[in-house]
């Protein structure tokens, strides 16, 4: 996976996240079009996009792909937040900092993470 999703990589996304199946191309198209008026070709562009991101691995089924996400949104999350942190030169600043920044309900968040952790004395199963 590699980088942040754009407004619109992250709206096709949330649809696939949300539909949990393989797609097509036309039906994350008419999920969005509840929402915002766009063409079937700039969904087709965007999908292309975010498969070559390495976020979508897709299959040729007759004349369309299906799209199949290749993560859930919780490892995507993860792995953003693992990128961005390995990139520091400091990462206990950069853990005190970014903690510094949320709020009350994510830390408790953060606090059953933890204890999750603990409890099971490994790496988590994220539930989704």
């Amino acid at each position: 996976m590699k980088g942040q999703l754009g407004e619109l990589e992250d709206a096709v996304m949330t649809r696939v996240w949300r539909l949990d199946r393989p797609v097509t191309v036309r039906e994350v198209l008419l999920e969005l079009r509840r929402e915002r008026t766009i063409a079937y070709t700039t969904v087709m562009t965007v999908m292309d996009k975010v498969h070559r991101k390495g976020l979508l691995r897709r299959e040729l089924d007759g004349r369309a792909y299906r799209y199949t996400a290749v993560a859930t949104r919780a490892e995507y999350a993860a792995a953003l937040m693992n990128e961005a942190w390995a990139h520091g030169d400091c990462p206990t600043r950069a853990l005190v900092a970014f903690v510094g920044t949320m709020s009350p309900e994510q830390r408790a968040a953060l606090d059953e993470a933890l204890r999750i952790l603990d409890a099971r004395g490994g790496p988590p199963q994220v539930p989704t």
